[in-house]
C-alpha cells in the first residue's frame, strides 16, 4: 500500500457493501451502449497489438459499440462493406492497446475529488484499466461503477480485498481505509489467523465485487497457502506481496498466488533469517546477492514463478525514483532495496522469462502532465533493458492477465473491447513517443487528448505542496 493505506455486525456491513459495490460490475452486461452501437472504422494505422508481435502497417480496426469487430489490412474488412460506417483516418498514426497500471491506490483514505483527477489524467494518457491494490472499497466500488458507465472519465477499475495477520491492523492506513468499522473486521480489510473460517472470509470478500484477494502481511506459509486455495475454489484471483513476512518469497510462489508485487521483496529469499513481521522495515542486505551475473538463488525463484505461471508486478520505478529523492533528502529512511538492486532483480526476472506487468504504486503531484505508468514503462526500457515492444506488452497484455481481464482487453484483437491509444510518433523507435498521444479510445468511446483538463492543486489536496 503506497501513501497512507486505510464478523455479525461485519455481515451486515458486508451486505451493504455488496449492494453498493456489486453495482460496479453488474453493469457489465447491461452497460450503456455507445451511440446507436454505430460502426466506426479506424483506418490506415500502424498497429502494435500488445502480443509482442511486430507492428503491422496500414491496418484497419472496425469497432461496433464497445468492441472490436475486425482487424485487417486497409480496405479488406468485409464487415465494413455496405454498412453505414463512420471513418476515422489514422494514416501515419500508431495504435497501441490501452495501457494498464497494475498497481494503484485510489482511496486511502477516500478522497473522490483527488481520485477522479488521477483517473482522468490516466485515461487521457491512454490508460484504460487499473488494478487497485488495497483501499476503502466503499469508495472504490462507486468509482468503479462511475468509470464503467462513463459517468466520469476514468480507466476501468479492478480491485482487491486485503487479508493480513492481526498485527498489521495497527497500521494507521488501515484505520483510514475502514473508517467507522473496527480495523480488521470489514469485508474489504480482514484480519486472518488460524481460527478464521476462510470459507466465510472469502465469501465476504466476494460480496464486495472484488476481483481478487490481496495477501498482504504477517501471515505464515500455511495460511498463505490455505487462503489461496480457498480463493481459487471460490473463483477469486490472489494477488500478494512477493514476501508476506514472515513467509518467504518461495513459499508465496509455491502457494499458487497469481501475481506478486514488488520485485525488491523477492530479494528476501536470500536472507538467512527471514524478518518475522512486515512492520520490520530492515532493508535487504544487498551484499547477499551474487557479486557478478545472475544470482543462483533468484534464478531458482524465477524458475518456480515460470512453473506456476506467476506474474511479477515489479513496481521498479518507485525504488529508482526514491533513491534520487534521498540524494536531496538524505534524512529519509531507505526503502527495502536500492534502485540498482531493484533494476538488477527485475532484469534477471525478465531475462529468465518471467511475465512482468507495469505497476506503479505511486502518483505524481499536480504539476505532472503524464501518469506514473509512463515512468514504469520507461524504467522497463531504459533501466531494465526491455525493447519497447516488450515493455508495451508488459503494460498491456500482461497487465490484463494480472487483472484477470485478458479475455476482454490487453491486445488489439477482434472480439475484445475497443481499448486503444492513438499516437503520432512511433513508440518502437523511442518509448518516449507515448507522449505523442492524440486520442484514447475506451470501450469504443473516444477521448481526444485536446479535451484533457490538467489536474489542479485544489483537486489533489494538501498532500501535494
Amino acid at each position: 500500500m503506497h501513501r497512507r493505506l486505510r464478523s455479525a455486525t461485519p455481515l451486515l456491513t458486508a451486505l451493504l457493501v455488496a449492494l453498493c459495490a456489486s453495482a460496479a460490475f453488474a453493469a457489465d452486461k447491461e452497460a450503456k451502449p455507445s451511440p446507436a452501437d454505430a460502426l466506426t472504422l479506424y483506418a490506415g494505422a500502424t498497429i502494435i497489438d500488445g502480443t509482442g508481435a511486430p507492428a503491422e502497417h496500414d491496418q484497419d480496426i472496425l469497432v461496433r459499440g464497445e468492441r472490436i469487430v475486425a482487424v485487417g489490412p486497409r480496405g479488406s474488412l468485409a464487415e465494413a462493406k455496405g454498412a453505414t460506417v463512420k471513418t476515422v483516418d489514422l494514416h501515419g498514426r500508431y495504435v497501441i492497446p490501452g495501457l494498464i497500471d497494475s498497481h494503484v491506490h485510489i482511496a486511502t483514505p477516500p478522497n473522490p475529488k483527488r481520485a477522479q483527477a488521477i483517473l482522468r489524467r490516466n485515461l487521457y494518457a491512454g490508460v484504460t484499466a487499473v488494478r487497485d491494490m488495497a483501499d476503502d472499497l466503499r469508495s472504490v466500488g462507486e468509482l468503479a461503477r462511475e468509470a464503467r458507465t462513463g459517468e466520469i472519465p476514468s480507466p476501468d477499475i479492478y480491485y482487491a480485498v486485503v487479508m493480513a495477520g492481526p498485527e498489521f491492523f495497527a497500521d494507521p492506513r488501515v484505520a483510514a481505509a475502514s473508517y467507522g468499522v473496527k480495523p480488521g473486521t470489514s469485508p474489504w480489510m480482514q484480519s486472518i489467523d488460524g481460527k478464521t473460517d476462510l470459507r466465510e472470509a472469502v465469501t465476504l470478500a466476494r460480496g464486495t465485487s472484488a476481483t481478487a484477494l490481496k495477501v498482504y502481511a504477517d501471515l505464515p506459509p500455511e495460511l498463505v497457502k490455505a487462503i489461496t486455495a480457498e480463493a481459487h475454489r471460490q473463483h477469486m484471483m490472489v494477488w500478494a506481496h512477493s514476501a508476506v513476512f514472515p513467509t518467504r518469497p518461495a513459499d508465496v510462489i509455491d502457494a499458487g498466488v497469481d501475481v506478486v508485487s514488488h520485485a525488491c521483496y523477492q530479494a528476501y529469499q536470500l536472507e538467512p533469517v527471514m524478518l518475522k513481521a512486515y512492520e520490520d522495515h530492515t532493508p535487504f542486505h544487498e551484499d547477499l546477492l551474487a557479486k557478478n551475473g545472475d544470482d543462483p538463488v533468484m534464478a531458482g525463484l524465477y524458475r518456480d514463478m515460470l512453473k506456476h505461471g506467476t506474474i511479477l508486478d515489479a513496481t521498479g520505478s518507485l525504488f529508482v525514483q526514491y533513491d534520487a529523492e534521498r540524494k536531496a533528502h538524505p534524512d529519509r529512511r531507505p526503502l527495502r532495496c536500492t534502485g540498482p538492486t531493484t533494476i538488477r532483480l527485475v532484469r534477471q526476472a525478465w531475462q529468465a522469462g518471467v511475465p512482468i506487468s507495469a505497476g506503479t504504486d505511486s502518483d505524481p503531484d499536480f504539476k505532472h502532465v503524464w501518469p506514473s505508468v509512463y515512468d514504469e514503462i520507461f524504467f522497463l526500457t531504459h533501466d531494465v533493458g526491455m525493447p519497447p515492444l516488450q515493455a508495451i506488452r508488459s503494460a498491456t497484455l500482461i497487465g490484463a492477465e494480472a487483472a484477470g481481464q485478458a479475455k476482454d482487453m490487453g491486445s488489439i484483437e477482434a472480439g475484445k473491447l475497443a481499448n486503444f491509444a492513438v499516437l503520432t510518433a512511433d513508440p518502437l523507435k523511442d518509448i518516449g513517443n507515448l507522449r505523442s498521444i492524440r486520442m484514447t479510445v475506451k470501450r469504443g468511446h473516444a477521448y481526444p487528448r485536446a479535451d484533457y483538463r490538467q489536474v489542479t492543486k485544489e483537486e489533489m489536496g494538501d498532500d501535494d505542496d
